[in-house]
């Protein structure tokens, strides 16, 4: 049994007080292991689920239990650096359609020492993968196989957001529309442009971008009233939970809390006119890499609350929000090390993917026995 509290905010400073509500009581256990550096996880039914492992293969885990036997039809992946196979994501209509949405990193067809993020949507029949179809890849390609972004939402209209980091060493191009570095992209389900994002008129501008001005971005959720809540890695602190407006710009690298790895001031303003301010930023950075939205039953004193898993020095970040305001923090499962992803199961439970070449899935669920 374990006894949760939470941060709350006064006078500017983040200190401890008791939870309002009972406390919240729960046990973990493992629920697989000897994942290969998993990163993604979704469920295609209360049953199954599908887990995607950064060296390129897409498994099912069905009650609970890891299938031997990858999901065959899985593109090719670059997997180097931070690059592979990286966000799952199951269609709204799947039990109509069947598809499904995988996030990669692949070599360039024309300059194979180049590569690019790429998003493909293909058709789950039994435990197979048909019916591809590439419906973004990044522009241009890059050397650098790190800062993918590749996280991916589907908007209650049925568009999708791709994120689309950096590139690590294409910073400035963040600032610049014509091309997907540091951006979030709005698509159709099938690749095509919605009329109606932000820069479709704009000359020079790439019609799909709906924000821009980012880093590494790996954590999208989009709340039941439409708000999108987007977090990324900075450099050496200031890692960012944004609230995105299309059409904003978000200020890397011309704003930010942070300094570069080597020490170096990457930019001397944290604001400019302009650009976009964070709902809350870390100094020094935790290394967010997933985030839920909780709205499950099974502990209804977490409702509403953001869950964002932490890869430095590896935790579970608790934030409880107020309107656009994050009013209270609580680092969870320090004992973990690095944790991947953090998904709300279908029962309730959270489940978390820690990181690395032995990686596991742990489950979180209530304890309703007193002690």
């Amino acid at each position: 049994m374990k006894t949760l509290k939470f941060l709350t905010l006064l006078g500017g400073l983040l200190v401890l007080s008791p939870l309002s509500s009972a406390d919240v009581q729960y046990k973990t256990e493992t629920m697989v292991e000897g994942l290969d550096h998993p990163w993604s996880m979704a469920f295609i039914s209360s049953r199954h689920m599908l887990v995607t492992e950064l060296s390129g293969q897409l498994r099912l885990v069905t009650d609970g239990e890891l299938r031997e036997t990858p999901i065959e039809g899985v593109p090719e992946v670059l997997f180097a650096g931070q690059g592979g196979l990286s966000e799952v994501l199951v269609h709204p209509n799947f039990e109509e359609n069947g598809f499904i949405y995988l996030s990669f990193s692949a070599p360039d067809a024309d300059e194979p020492k180049l590569n690019r993020l790429n998003v493909v949507r293909a058709r789950l029949e039994g435990e197979a993968l048909v019916g591809h179809k590439t419906i973004f890849k990044s522009n241009p390609p890059r050397k650098a196989a790190a800062h993918y972004g590749a996280r991916l939402a589907f908007m209650a209209d049925g568009s999708l957001l791709i994120t689309s980091g950096d590139g690590f060493n294409y910073r400035e191009k963040a600032q610049h529309l014509d091309n997907h570095f540091g951006k979030i992209l709005r698509v159709n389900d099938d690749g095509s442009i919605p009329t109606d994002n932000p820069f479709v008129n704009s000359p020079g501008a790439l019609p799909e971008i709906w924000s821009y001005g980012h880093r590494n971005l790996q954590g999208l959720v989009i709340k039941d009233d439409g708000t999108v809540l987007e977090h990324e890695h900075g450099p050496k602190g200031g890692d960012e939970l944004n609230i995105i407006e299309p059409g904003n710009n978000y200020g890397w690298p011309a704003i930010t809390y942070g300094i570069d790895y080597s020490g170096a001031t990457i930019s001397p303003f944290t604001e400019q006119p302009g650009m976009e301010q964070p709902i809350k930023y870390w100094v020094p950075s935790i290394a967010p890499s997933s985030m839920a939205l909780y709205q499950g039953d099974m502990f209804p004193s977490w409702k509403g609350n953001l869950f964002i898993s932490a890869l430095v020095p590896g935790d579970l970040r608790r934030l409880e929000l107020s309107g656009e305001k994050v009013v209270g923090e609580e680092t969870l499962f320090s004992e973990l090390g690095r944790i991947r992803n953090v998904i709300t199961a279908p029962d309730g439970s959270l489940l978390l993917a820690t990181d690395g070449a032995e990686g596991k899935i742990i489950r979180v669920f209530a304890d309703n026995q007193i002690d």
